[in-house]
């Protein structure tokens, strides 16, 4: 049976990985430079990742640090059976549910200003309206946890589904299900926002 071919995107990200996986494979055994390729190649994944499960946008670039401190300091037990950036993801994962766990919840005041050019590196593309001024930031907050992160996952950070289902763990066809819910919710909202400005405003009574 022949094997239909991947979707070039999806080649192009199996190719990345296979890069990254080996400069963590490398790093584990003390190469310095390939410990520098894998932080910078991945480093990005991991701000969009953390930025979008994290409800404190001013606790990003710390979780993003720990993440990385996490993971140099567990390298030596990686071995190369998943995509190091899966687990590293997974890292992250946990470092943010740590976070939750155990920092106490206090009400604080996000830096909007610095936080908007955050939010605009994570917009997908191929979803119609994003470019108009939507802010996806306030979008994707509103999908249940899950579903955003099924999302974010697969069509902001591009995981496999399979990859993405490891990593939630839950099964495959629950990952597609989470973001084709996601991705309706979306749309609909954007729908929405667009119906006010193009619908035409109602005549005044007569007096």
């Amino acid at each position: 049976m022949i094997t239909p071919a991947l979707p070039l995107a999806h080649q192009r990200t199996a190719s990345a990985d296979a890069s990254i996986t080996a400069w963590a494979l490398a790093a584990r055994g003390g190469d310095a430079a390939a410990v520098e390729r894998f932080v910078r190649a991945l480093h990005r994944d991991v701000i969009r990742y953390v930025a979008h499960l994290c409800a404190d946008p001013q606790a990003v670039d710390d979780l993003a640090q720990d993440t990385f401190l996490r993971a140099l300091g567990s390298l030596h037990r990686f071995e190369g059976r998943s995509s190091a950036r899966t687990w590293l993801l997974a890292i992250a994962r946990r470092a943010v549910a740590d976070s939750i766990r155990y920092t106490a919840v206090r009400p604080r005041t996000a830096d909007l200003p610095e936080w908007e050019p955050a939010a605009e590196l994570a917009q997908p593309r191929g979803l119609p309206g994003f470019d108009d001024g939507v802010a996806l930031r306030e979008l994707l907050a509103a999908l249940p946890d899950e579903r955003r992160e099924a999302f974010v996952l697969t069509q902001l950070l591009g995981l496999p589904y399979a990859e993405a289902a490891a990593l939630c763990g839950c099964p495959v066809g629950t990952v597609r299900s989470r973001v084709a819910r996601a991705r309706a919710t979306l749309l609909a909202q954007l729908t929405e926002a667009e119906e006010p400005a193009s619908r035409p405003a109602p005549a005044l009574a007569a007096a």
